[in-house]
């Protein structure tokens, strides 16, 4: 008796789909300067990663420049980063990522660190994914000194006194800060790009939302530094932007 084999229509269908991927820029290739400098970074949170799907962009290696994609892979797997594809020019370092089973992606969109423009912020925005909406916030009401770090993982953070300078706070949702804000905030750590960070004082180290930073080395419009101001991430022709506006009392 012979067994009919199942159709392609009754067995699985092929459809797109989009990730969102994590972008990690090697600008090395000693896999062990990089191990080293993941596990200090990482040394106070972690768990900061969660198998986040991860792309390898070596564009900013010089030329004959490749990794130990093994090593490196199993590095990043230790700190919650899945390499899943490589982005180069170099076909020798793509065929050797192609061999330990990384995908090209040539074609990848990674955010660069773009221009600060003072204008209004749209405030039509889309839903908060539901795994930030399952969480209440997270709230801190003590300082945070130079050197520390506050991490809400899948939630906003709510800071009730200062951040001072060297301290830095992260929040996979939105960043509320009911006092002078002059550390480091990241909003959108894990890509959600309609987060935003609110200020009581806005006068931060730097500031990022979903990848798209600005550092204090550009110095904010008079109208919002020191004053009640909120950051939201805008998509533009030109790329995405930080726009910082004031908050009317």
């Amino acid at each position: 008796m012979s067994l009919s084999s199942p159709s392609a229509a009754h067995a699985y269908e092929i459809k797109s789909a989009d990730l969102p991927l994590v972008a990690f820029q090697l600008k090395t290739g000693d896999v062990q300067a990089v191990a080293q400098a993941l596990a200090l970074q990482l040394a106070e949170t972690p768990d900061f990663f969660n198998q986040d799907a991860t792309l390898l962009d070596l564009d900013g290696l010089p030329e004959g420049t490749a990794p130990d994609f093994p090593a490196l892979i199993r590095v990043l797997q230790s700190h919650g980063l899945q390499a899943v594809a490589i982005k180069t020019h170099d076909l020798d370092c793509l065929n050797q990522a192609k061999i330990a089973g990384l995908a090209q992606a040539d074609d990848a969109r990674i955010r660069r660190q773009a221009p600060t423009v003072n204008a209004p912020v749209p405030v039509q925005s889309k839903p908060v994914p539901a795994a930030l909406s399952l969480s209440s916030a997270l709230v801190l009401d003590k300082p945070l000194r130079s050197g520390q770090q506050i991490y809400a993982k899948d939630r906003d953070l709510v800071v009730l006194a200062m951040v001072n300078p060297g301290a830095e706070v992260i929040a996979d949702g939105h960043i509320h800060v009911y006092a002078p804000l002059r550390g480091k905030a990241i909003a959108g750590a894990r890509g959600f790009s309609d987060a935003r960070i609110f200020a009581q004082s806005m006068d931060p180290e730097l500031i990022s939302i979903a990848g798209v930073y600005r550092t204090s080395e550009n110095p904010l419009p008079h109208d919002v530094r020191g004053r009640a101001a909120q950051v939201a991430l805008v998509s533009t022709a030109q790329g995405d932007k930080l726009v910082i506006t004031p908050l009317q009392a």
